[in-house]
């Protein structure tokens, strides 16, 4: 099972990744100022992780593909790695959807 991991960055900002059942970061979010914008971050990519439409296909200036996840204000909640590949991408993609939902928070902040 997936989980939500919050952590303070170096600036004092808040911020999360979404971590598969093996671990892997799968979604990193933007920094927050406050670790309630971050709680809510993570509330909306359960929400909206969910529309195949929140999910913006994109390729990096290498040629490497990735993803961003919006929610539907059209703010970007969450980036993925770079992938090697359009089906690695898509698989990312499959493993938020599959993951988010019912994702635990920790809270190492």
């Amino acid at each position: 099972m997936g989980k939500f991991e919050i952590k303070t960055g170096s600036s004092g900002k808040t911020m999360f990744n979404l971590k598969a059942g093996n671990g892997q970061v799968i979604l990193t979010s933007q920094s927050y100022e406050s670790k309630d914008g971050c709680k809510n971050g993570i509330e909306s990519v359960k929400k909206n992780s969910q529309d195949d439409a929140r999910f913006d296909r994109k390729t990096a200036k290498d040629g490497s593909p990735f993803f961003t996840l919006t929610a539907t204000n059209g703010q970007i909640i969450g980036k993925s790695e770079m992938y090697s590949s359009n089906d690695a991408m898509e698989n990312g993609i499959a493993s938020v959807k599959k993951n988010a939902p019912d994702a635990d928070v920790v809270d190492n902040s």
